[in-house]
C-alpha cells in the first residue's frame, strides 16, 4: 500500500495530478477539495493516498488531509459506492457538510452531487451514520485556494466536471453559473460546485 507521496508538484489538470518523487511520476486522482489548496507547479506537495487495485489497473487517489483520506476510505466501504463515485462526492461536499447531511438524514443535499440519487443518498446516510465517529470534528479547514494555469479555465473546468462524473451538459451549465472573468480553472470548478449546495 502507498501510504503517502511526497515530492514535486508537476502537474495538476482537475481530478489529475502528477507528483515527481525522485524522478519518479506518480499519477494521483484528487478531489476540489484537495486541489484548492495545492502550491504552486514546481513546489513541494505532501499528499495522503489510497491505492485501490483492480485486475485491469491501480489508481491512485491523493488527499490533502488525512480526515479527507479517511472518508473515502469509509465511503468505499458503502455498498454501491466505488472510488469515482467517492471522489465525487469529497469534490462536491467538504467533510463538514457531509457529516450534517448525515446527522440530519438531508437526502436533498447529497442527491445533489454527481451520480447520488436517492437510494445512493439514503444509503450512504444508513451506512456512514455508525462511522462518522472516527473521523467527526476533526474538519477540514478552510484555505484560500490556489488559481488554476493558463490556457482556458472554463474549458478546462468543463472538462474536469465531466471527469468527476457530471453529464457533459450538466457540467457547461454549472459553469456558466460562474462569473469566470479572472479565475483559474480550480476555483471555477469550486463555485461551480458550491453552487450545488442550499
Amino acid at each position: 500500500m502507498i501510504g503517502r507521496v511526497r515530492g514535486v508538484l508537476a502537474h495538476k489538470q482537475p481530478p489529475h495530478l502528477l507528483v515527481d518523487v525522485h524522478g519518479v511520476g506518480y499519477e494521483i486522482e484528487a478531489p476540489m477539495s484537495t486541489f484548492s489548496v495545492l502550491p504552486p507547479l514546481g513546489d513541494e506537495v505532501t499528499l495522503y493516498t489510497h491505492l485501490v487495485v483492480r485486475e485491469d489497473s491501480h489508481a491512485l487517489f491523493g488527499f490533502a488531509r488525512e480526515t479527507e483520506r479517511l472518508l473515502f476510505r469509509n465511503l468505499l466501504r458503502v455498498n454501491g459506492v466505488g472510488a469515482r463515485l467517492a471522489l465525487g462526492i469529497l469534490s462536491g461536499v467538504s467533510t463538514e457538510e457531509f457529516v450534517r447531511c448525515v446527522h440530519e438524514q438531508d437526502t436533498g443535499a447529497l442527491t445533489r452531487l454527481p451520480g447520488v440519487g436517492r437510494k445512493t443518498a439514503e444509503r450512504l446516510i444508513m451506512e456512514m451514520k455508525d462511522r462518522l465517529s472516527e473521523w467527526e470534528g476533526q474538519g477540514v479547514a478552510a484555505a484560500p485556494p490556489v488559481a488554476g494555469g493558463a490556457g482556458r479555465p472554463a474549458a478546462e473546468a468543463v472538462s474536469a466536471l465531466v471527469a468527476l462524473g457530471y453529464k457533459p451538459h450538466e457540467a457547461g451549465r454549472m459553469v456558466r453559473g460562474v462569473d469566470t472573468q479572472g479565475l483559474g480553472s480550480e476555483e471555477i470548478i469550486r463555485r461551480a460546485l458550491q453552487g450545488l449546495m442550499p
